[in-house]
């Protein structure tokens, strides 16, 4: 895997950290609009070659994948170009802004055979798969509780009168989308689509969800996630059933810790040996690329799609409205 990135933020920065874990994977080349933003980071991980320009990259016949860090609302566009130019394409989380965009993007890598992957962190850690093979130990689960919320840097601009882009509803930003994806990844993945979606946010006068509860109705259960942005909290998952109920320590965004509680039992579960969670999902997308298990692939494409689904009935119910909503995306092309 030689792959080049877009974006120089944080995550960048935890990406090309557990890139260094994977010895068939490596960093090749770097965009960024600025060269000087990238030299630091092309410095530190010794990457060969930046692009301030996206077709350069896209040119770039060292590179076969794009791993995609910019802010949402161009994650589509991005993608989309990388997969028309046949690049394989890892796409941070949110993977786009609707689930027309990625109708598109799902419709164009199956089409050119490419793979393409939602960097969603949670899903592909040990401590998350222990759970959801033991998950059976609890018997009828009746209650979901996850609360991960994390006081953003960017709230103090807002309340100053600035619109960071984690706040802007022309970037596809807020809380439910940054933060409450952890959560919603996580409750998904174990049980399915919901039967009915409500999501009640707390709102800047910009129409932007700073935080909010997402309830999800099941036929035998409910799911709470809470996810917040402009306050600090006590970060959990609490997985309730008629037998005991797993505790997941810190939030569904690390899965760092399991307390296993059935009935006088009381147990702990961590297999996690490396800190950075991004390494577990690389490590499981190399295993895909490298067996060629395109049926793999896809699945986790129906889930992040259903994930989509979901993520766009939540802020039809709470009113909130983006950009890329009234972008009119040619479906009938792909």
């Amino acid at each position: 895997m030689n792959i080049g990135i877009i974006g120089t933020g944080s995550i960048a920065h935890a990406f090309l950290d557990a890139l260094q874990h994977i010895p068939s994977a490596s960093c090749t080349a770097i965009l960024s609009r600025r060269q000087s933003t990238a030299e630091p980071l092309a410095q530190q991980y010794g990457i060969a070659r930046i692009h301030t320009v996206l077709d350069e990259l896209l040119h770039d016949p060292e590179v076969d994948w794009i791993y995609i860090a910019s802010p949402n609302s161009l994650h589509f566009d991005y993608a989309l170009q990388a997969l028309q130019h046949g690049k394989h394409v890892i796409c941070e989380k949110p993977f786009t802004s609707t689930t027309r965009e990625l109708q598109i993007l799902i419709r164009t890598a199956r089409k050119q055979q490419l793979f393409l992957f939602e960097a969603i962190t949670n899903i592909h850690l040990p401590n998350y798969q222990w759970i959801k093979q033991n998950i059976d130990r609890l018997g009828p689960i009746r209650l979901i509780q996850c609360n991960y919320s994390q006081y953003s840097r960017k709230y103090n601009e807002l309340l100053s009168g600035g619109l960071p882009n984690v706040f802007n509803p022309a970037f596809s930003g807020g809380a439910l989308m940054d933060i409450n994806i952890y959560n919603l990844h996580l409750v998904m993945n174990l049980f399915g689509s919901p039967r009915q979606v409500s999501y009640t946010a707390n709102k800047h006068s910009g129409g932007i969800d700073t935080s909010g509860v997402l309830v999800l109705t099941y036929d035998e259960y409910i799911a709470e996630c809470v996810g917040a942005k402009d306050t600090h909290g006590m970060n959990f998952v609490l997985i309730q059933g008629e037998n005991g109920y797993f505790h997941i320590e810190h939030g569904a965004n690390g899965c760092r810790r399991i307390l296993i509680h059935t009935g006088e039992q009381q147990m702990e579960y961590n297999e996690q040996t490396i800190d950075n969670p991004l390494y577990y999902e690389l490590a499981v997308f190399e295993e895909i690329y490298r067996s060629s298990d395109y049926s793999r692939c896809y699945e986790l494409l129906d889930h992040s799609y259903a994930v989509m689904q979901t993520l766009e009935a939540a802020r039809r119910d709470a009113g909130i409205v983006f950009a890329a909503d009234t972008m009119d995306h040619p479906l009938s092309s792909f």
